[in-house]
């Protein structure tokens, strides 16, 4: 007998579900980005490749996590903008303001700790080890909140990975 040969998946979806789950990504930020701000005691640590194609972070940051980091998104973020295929937000590092832009496909894990929700993604397609000098669109400006100095930290999600 002839040995069958498995089908070709041509539709290729192992890539439309990784899409379909980086969409419930950006709807999570949507209702982060409302007036009334993430609801309950729900919040994000979102962790994305620093060199992923399309990312946009200050070279001070990108100095100090050259390869990966994880911002949360819980009671100090400011101009959380939610697009289609990338969000910005600025944050404060060391009480200085810097913003973030992020395409989806440069995310690698999402996870909300409050119901234990977590998805993770391939690595994504990384851009060259050169540092872009930051559009101008993207130069932090003050908050418009006001608020304590201690805003969000950059944090190891080693505790969370799998063993």
């Amino acid at each position: 007998m002839a040995e069958d040969t498995p089908p070709i998946d041509e539709m290729d979806y192992e890539a439309l579900t990784m899409e379909a789950l980086r969409g419930t990504v950006r709807l999570a930020l949507l209702r982060a980005a409302e007036p009334s701000g993430i609801p309950g005691e729900h919040h994000f640590y979102i962790t994305f490749k620093t060199r992923g194609r399309g990312v946009t972070v200050p070279p001070d940051v990108l100095a100090k996590y050259p390869d990966d980091m994880t911002v949360v998104l819980q009671h100090q973020y400011w101009d959380l903008s939610v697009e289609h295929d990338l969000f910005s937000v600025m944050l404060k590092f060391g009480g200085m303001p810097k913003v973030l832009t992020v395409p989806y496909s440069a995310v690698t894990r999402f996870y909300d700790p409050s119901v234990q929700f977590l998805l993770e993604f391939d690595e994504p397609e990384l851009e060259p080890a050169e540092v872009a000098e930051m559009p101008a669109a993207a130069r932090p400006t003050a908050p418009a909140s006001g608020g304590d100095d201690d805003g969000p930290k950059v944090v190891s999600l080693d505790q969370f990975r799998k063993k």
